[in-house]
């Protein structure tokens, strides 16, 4: 006789554990995102409010502010102010081109030609974080001072006749003129452009470059036809971190100007810590806001992804 053995009955699965309610996942992004959310609203919508209702008061320190909507503080102070935003705009501009210029090669010899070398280089172009703003811009007092190597450099090239000829030096000396505070500028914010631009250029897959070579493509065909479009998220993200920030900047201006060389954010200081007209300062805030807003949508939309391809 044979005994015919059974096949063991199959293993029950484990039953699944209690999922959460579907309302309480779908309410979990959110409540992540509820610190950040109350962090802007009391540290950046609530002081933009009160500069708002303080854009509108009249009155004085000693009487006090009212709110009585006085929109006109906004085109009194930019018809008195006027210069010192064209001023501001034009030395930004100046900062950010230079910036580029200077920030894009080095970001390129970063991510394709640094080697074992990149870590030294990049911690070189950060140190200056390492420092205090203030003291960096101070140093820039001694680097461009009358007498210095720079300064005698830069008379035996020449070089400042053409920029006094160009308004942006007074003869042989550099400091307190437009020179020394996009100098400063520059300086200040080239980090904000290089690290952009190699995290952009870092992404760009290497093969990309053998396929053009394999193509007949010449180094500079290959850069201008797909090393510079792919990298240039990183040359508008770059731009931005650099234009916004030096348009509104005061220290270069008072440090490394004079009073020919006021920016708008030297305007805006003086009017809350010394005149101490504050509805003229937040409107002029406001204004300056609104300016560059309006410059970075046109921008963003002349340089955004539908045209990068």
């Amino acid at each position: 006789m044979t005994t015919a053995t059974e096949a063991p009955p199959p293993l029950a699965p484990d039953a699944p554990g209690p999922r959460p309610p579907r309302r309480r996942r779908r309410l979990t992004p959110y409540w992540l995102l509820l610190p950040g959310i109350l962090w802007l609203l009391v540290f950046f919508a609530l002081p933009m409010v009160y500069q708002a209702s303080t854009s509108v008061q009249t009155g004085s320190l000693e009487e006090g502010y009212e709110v009585t909507w006085h929109f006109a503080a906004y085109w009194d102070a930019l018809s008195a102010y006027w210069p010192q935003f064209l001023r501001s705009v034009a030395y930004a501009a100046s900062a950010t081109v230079l910036c580029l210029v200077l920030g894009y090669p080095l970001a390129y010899l970063i991510a394709f030609r640094a080697g074992r070398w990149r870590n030294l280089i990049m911690i070189l172009v950060i140190a200056p974080f390492f420092t205090s703003f203030l003291i960096r811009t101070l140093a820039w007092k001694t680097i461009l001072a009358d007498g210095g190597p720079v300064v005698g450099a830069l008379n035996t090239l020449h070089v400042l006749d053409v920029t006094s000829w160009l308004g942006w030096t007074a003869g042989d000396r550099v400091l307190a003129t437009p020179l020394a505070v996009v100098c400063g500028l520059t300086y200040n914010f080239l980090p904000f452009m290089v690290l952009p631009l190699y995290t952009s250029l870092e992404r760009i897959d290497p093969r990309l470059h053998e396929a053009a070579g394999d193509l007949y493509a010449r180094p500079l065909t290959t850069f201008r036809r797909v090393t510079f479009p792919l990298s240039l998220p990183g040359v508008v993200s770059g731009t931005l971190l650099t234009f916004i920030p030096a348009a509104g900047d005061y220290v270069n201006a008072d440090l490394l100007g004079s009073t020919d060389t006021r920016m708008i954010g030297n305007v805006i200081q003086a009017q809350f810590l010394r005149v101490l007209d504050y509805p003229t300062a937040a409107a002029l805030s406001f204004i300056l806001m609104a300016a560059i807003l309006v410059m970075v949508t046109l921008y963003i939309r002349r340089a955004g992804t539908e045209e990068l391809v």
